[in-house]
């Protein structure tokens, strides 16, 4: 269990880590991630205050297309994501701020990794998921649809609210929609040999 909790917290972590970096970047968050911040620019509240109450709507909507009571557990998940959003925004990386093209660029790859491990990471623990990864798999199941198909649609949904919210759409959101995937399928097998082999170890 202590393998589990760790996993967890530290893949949420990571993950919050690499939300933060794609939004420093200024070049474009992902699809929610802009959402979250265009809320928070447009009406107030911290963009973890929004990741939050997102999340909650979206635990809801999910419960209502699984036709099944609400995945309650995923509030710990989203809270979390939300408090770690907010520390590395608003005290570990306050004062940066790239300028630069090319560092700007290397932050929004480097936040493309470190998301891309955090979930690889976070996975393994088998807690309850993000609402975002959750509503992919509800709208498969609704509608009957591929995963890949559902993904788009959730993340079409969130850039349309995101843009009329004026939150950061821009290269860095083709890239971290089209990079996460590929990105966590080569991190997730690595991540599952040290996790499987720590569970043995204990």
């Amino acid at each position: 269990m202590i393998t589990r909790v760790l996993f967890y917290l530290i893949g949420l972590f990571i993950l919050s880590f690499g939300v933060s970096l794609t939004i420093k970047s200024n070049l474009g968050a992902g699809a929610w991630d802009a959402l979250n911040v265009g809320l928070s620019e447009t009406i107030g509240l911290t963009v973890g205050s929004w990741v939050f109450i997102v999340g909650i709507i979206l635990i809801i909507v999910n419960a209502f297309l699984g036709k099944k009571k609400p995945d309650y557990l995923a509030v710990i998940t989203i809270f979390l994501v939300g408090t770690f959003i907010d520390f590395v925004l608003l005290f570990l990386l306050k004062a940066w701020l790239p300028v630069d093209m090319i560092v700007r660029f290397i932050a929004l790859l480097g936040g493309v990794v470190a998301l891309s491990l955090g979930i690889a990471i976070y996975l393994q623990a088998k807690f309850p998921l993000v609402p975002i990864d959750n509503l992919m798999v509800s709208l498969q199941e609704r509608f009957h649809i591929k995963l890949m198909t559902a993904k788009t649609i959730g993340e079409i949904l969130a850039l349309i609210f995101a843009f009329i919210f004026k939150g950061p759409i821009g290269i860095g959101t083709l890239i971290i929609t089209f990079g996460i995937g590929p990105m966590i399928q080569v991190f997730f097998p690595s991540v599952e040999r040290v996790y499987k082999k720590l569970r043995h170890e204990s």
